[in-house]
């Protein structure tokens, strides 16, 4: 076992997760990733673009693996973004907070799942869903 293996990824303020796999050979190889594995260059890749650029990163990366599944949550302490591609999200929004995880972990009907292939981003200002090409 390796502990650079293992997310969250970071850059600066920001922390990655991947759940999901990628093909590493369609991605070049970067000596900023933490790790060899999938997950950390994938991460790697991602912080170079800018994580403004998610949405193309994340459609470039599934035109170069079409099997990728791509689900990513990113967070900088202040806001949320997150990929479904290939495996659910869902989330649920309360008084509290926003939840987002890979499935719900009860039977609120709060829950919402976000459909395959869409950015969602959480700010203080509400929950945004976007459509992602590819």
């Amino acid at each position: 076992m390796d502990e650079s293996a293992a997310a969250p990824f970071t850059d600066g303020q920001w922390l990655l997760s991947h759940n999901g796999r990628v093909d590493r050979s369609v991605l070049p190889a970067r000596g900023d990733a933490e790790s060899v594995c999938d997950s950390a260059v994938l991460a790697a890749h991602v912080f170079a673009a800018g994580v403004g650029a998610l949405a193309p990163t994340v459609c470039e990366v599934a035109r170069l693996d079409p099997a990728a599944s791509l689900n990513l949550l990113l967070t900088d302490g202040s806001r949320i973004l997150a990929v479904t591609w290939g495996d659910p999200l869902s989330y649920l929004e309360d008084a509290d907070g926003v939840v987002v995880a890979s499935e719900p972990w009860d039977d609120d009907p709060r829950w919402v799942d976000v459909p395959d292939r869409h950015l969602l981003e959480v700010t203080p200002d509400g929950v945004t869903r976007t459509a992602l090409e590819g």
